[in-house]
């Protein structure tokens, strides 16, 4: 039978700390996106637990989610390596996602709230700055908020979900398709368009632009893999 909490209790402020392998999975994270840690790079854990000032135990628990992520290649026995790149995968996942994102742009100029539609120019805007300072690690962070936003924003859970675990994998190639200055300007003037597309609740122009936009971002990746054979997959 449940019962109302005592009165010492029901002002009780949640515990604003976040779990010490949550923050350890973001800088991680980061690390192995921006390239810091190369495909291979055997991930040390005492020298990385000392780097991030905790202990060996959330370092762990955060190798095992960044595997799940497809970042991580945990050895047994071994320890963990940064996990390489497969360029066939890739192609295969990308194209799984320009078929998502383009459904995703249709719902959204259905389901969108104006709230959201928003929030979504005010992170645009954030981009951009970021990019005309050339700030790509800030950049991409403001662009991957925006394309999880214009997710949920599409009103099907079950898509936004699915969506934001193939991101997951892919992150750290989306991330190296900017490393080329002309193709970062291209995909700022394309983020333009998207949203002036999804301000003016235009779906089959949403669609298009985003199924365009993965496409020319697949591209580059692909191709930058095949000119650094030694990160593909072997």
């Amino acid at each position: 039978m449940e019962t109302d909490l005592p009165s010492s209790l029901a002002t009780l402020a949640p515990i604003a700390r976040r779990p010490l392998h949550e923050a350890a999975i973001d800088r991680l994270r980061d690390l192995i996106v921006q390239g810091e840690l190369p495909p291979g790079s055997r991930l040390n854990e005492r020298v990385l637990a000392g780097r991030l000032g905790i202990s060996r135990t959330p370092l762990r628990e955060a190798f095992k989610l960044l595997a799940a992520e497809g970042l991580v290649e945990l050895l047994p026995n071994r320890g963990a390596i940064v996990a390489q790149l497969d360029p066939k995968r890739i192609g295969q996942t990308l194209a799984v996602m320009g078929a998502l994102e383009a459904l995703i742009g249709e719902l959204a100029c259905k389901q969108a709230p104006e709230t959201a539609i928003a929030e979504i120019r005010a992170l645009h805007f954030e981009m951009r700055a970021a990019h005309a300072r050339r700030d790509l690690a800030v950049y991409f962070r403001y662009n991957q908020a925006i394309h999880l936003k214009l997710a949920e924003a599409a009103g099907n859970a079950v898509l936004a979900l699915t969506y934001r675990q193939l991101n997951a994998n892919v992150r750290r190639v989306r991330y190296m398709a900017n490393l080329s200055p002309e193709r970062w300007d291209a995909a700022v003037r394309e983020h333009d368009a998207i949203l002036a597309a999804l301000g003016a609740r235009d779906g089959s122009r949403l669609k298009a632009l985003l199924s365009d936009h993965l496409a020319q971002k697949t591209a580059s990746v692909l191709a930058a893999l095949a000119e650094r054979p030694a990160m593909a997959a072997a």
